[in-house]
């Protein structure tokens, strides 16, 4: 997918370490409280993200979305600083109320909000000033989510399925979902389709 061609400048080859890891690129901290199969159920605690809203169909919004905040970390921003890449990248529908947890499917009137975490090492003090106003900075809540990994291409309708699989293992748990879906891509376009990690996940109540 061309909204990920940037992550070739920084993604590395190596297996993901730890959960705050994956190929060489750091990830949002989680805790895994439980697993079942390709389902888990984690917390995280609360983070800086770069987001930014567009509008179109779910494919143009991310591809645009990535454009716009590849080239903040990529040193378009006030002081020319590089900000190192993060995973994943997630896309979320834009809500009324700005999202503060990582992605999503379905499109609303607003358009699709498109974020990526900030590296640990930055506070809302420190991290270089955007030079494009629609990049906003946010610290998300810490938030409890039930998680589906899958592998392949995760094209709209991979990522239906998969929600529909996490919303009816859910139900047969009986946990209560919160929100929209959202969906996380952690892999560049050259990583081959069953190499590659994509996530559903839901927030729980």
């Amino acid at each position: 997918m061309r909204w990920i061609l940037a992550m070739t400048l920084a993604a590395g080859l190596s297996a993901p370490a730890e959960a705050d890891m994956y190929n060489g690129n750091e990830t949002p901290d989680y805790t895994v409280e439980s697993t079942e199969g390709a389902v888990e159920i984690r917390s995280y605690p609360p983070h800086i993200a770069a987001e930014v809203t567009v509008s179109g169909s779910r494919d143009a919004a991310i591809n645009a979305g990535f454009r716009v905040l590849a080239g903040y970390i990529f040193g378009g921003n006030e002081a020319k600083a590089k900000v190192a890449m993060t995973t994943p990248v997630i896309q979320a529908p834009s809500e009324k109320i700005a999202m503060t947890t990582p992605v999503t499917q379905v499109e609303s009137d607003q358009g699709w909000t498109v974020q990526f975490m900030m590296p640990s090492e930055y506070t809302l003090d420190t991290l270089p000033k955007p030079k494009d106003s629609r990049i906003r900075f946010i610290t998300t809540d810490p938030v409890r989510m039930a998680v589906l990994r899958f592998s392949g291409i995760p094209t709209t309708a991979a990522l239906a399925k998969r929600t529909e699989e996490l919303r009816a293992w859910a139900a047969a748990k009986g946990l209560t979902l919160s929100g929209a879906p959202q969906f996380m891509f952690y892999d560049p376009p050259f990583r081959m389709p069953w190499n590659r990690r994509n996530e559903v996940a839901f927030t729980l109540k």
